[in-house]
């Protein structure tokens, strides 16, 4: 499943929670208990979420939608556009004017 390596040679970013899946498994459904995989499901999770990002993307899914709606209804300009102006406008940050 997990090889360890990741893209570099280094270890993947989603190695150390594998590993720790692997660990809880290994150590809870050693003896013949049936409920014993049961007490990894927070280890699943987490592992599940590095692979994924399920979590990660809805949240920033409802941070955006209250963002627009927050813009919609204050009335600040077009809701499509960037923070600053029309699509398009060049933003000068004072580096290259004298």
């Amino acid at each position: 499943m997990a090889s360890g390596f990741g893209l570099n040679g280094g270890p993947g970013r989603c190695f150390p929670y594998w590993q720790d899946l692997l660990s809880c498994y290994i150590i809870n459904t050693a003896n013949s208990e049936e409920d014993g995989r049961w007490k990894c499901v927070p280890q699943k999770a987490d592992y599940v979420e590095c692979l994924h990002h399920g979590k990660e993307i809805a949240k920033t899914k409802a941070i955006r939608a209250a963002y627009l709606r927050r813009a919609k209804d204050s009335g600040v300009g077009f809701v499509g556009t960037p923070e600053g102006g029309k699509p398009g406008d060049a933003k000068s940050v004072g580096v290259l004017s004298k």
